[in-house]
C-alpha cells in the first residue's frame, strides 16, 4: 500500500502535506480505491476557515460518499478546482494531480499530531 513518508495522516484517511506555514491536503490511495470511482468533490471556498478534526467537504463515488476532514486550523489558500470537471484525478492521482485544497496553518503543531506514515500503515494493514 502507498504510504508517502513526507506526509502526515488522520485516520479517516486524509493525507497533509506542510510546507512552510501551508498544508496541502488531500485522500490517500487506500481510500481513493476503497471509494472506486470517484464522480463528485464537494470543497470550501477560497477564505474559507476549516479546523482540525472538522469536515470541510465532501467526495461522492459510485459507492459511496463521505465526508472530507482537516487535520489542521486555518485558512483555506486555494482549492483544486479541476476536480470539479475531472474528479477521477483523485483515482488516477491522489498523492499528486488530485489534491483537495491548501490551507495557510494557524498553527504547525497541528501537524505534528497527526498520524505518522508508520501509524497510518499499521492502520491499514501495511
Amino acid at each position: 500500500m502507498n504510504v508517502l513518508e513526507d506526509r502526515r495522516y488522520l485516520q479517516s484517511h486524509e493525507w497533509h502535506y506542510l510546507d512552510g506555514d501551508m498544508v496541502t491536503i488531500g485522500i490517500t490511495q487506500y481510500a481513493a480505491d476503497e471509494l472506486t470511482d470517484i464522480t463528485y468533490v464537494e470543497l470550501p471556498e477560497v477564505g474559507a476557515t476549516v479546523e482540525a478534526g472538522s469536515p470541510f467537504g465532501e467526495i461522492e463515488s459510485v459507492k459511496a460518499t463521505a465526508e472530507l476532514s482537516s487535520g489542521v486550523t486555518g485558512q483555506v489558500a486555494e482549492v483544486n478546482d479541476r476536480l470539479a470537471d475531472e474528479p477521477e484525478l483523485v483515482n488516477n492521482d491522489p498523492f499528486g494531480d488530485g489534491w483537495m485544497l491548501r490551507v495557510k496553518v494557524k498553527n504547525s503543531a497541528d501537524f505534528d499530531k497527526l498520524l505518522s506514515p508508520a501509524a497510518y500503515a499499521k492502520q491499514i494493514g501495511g
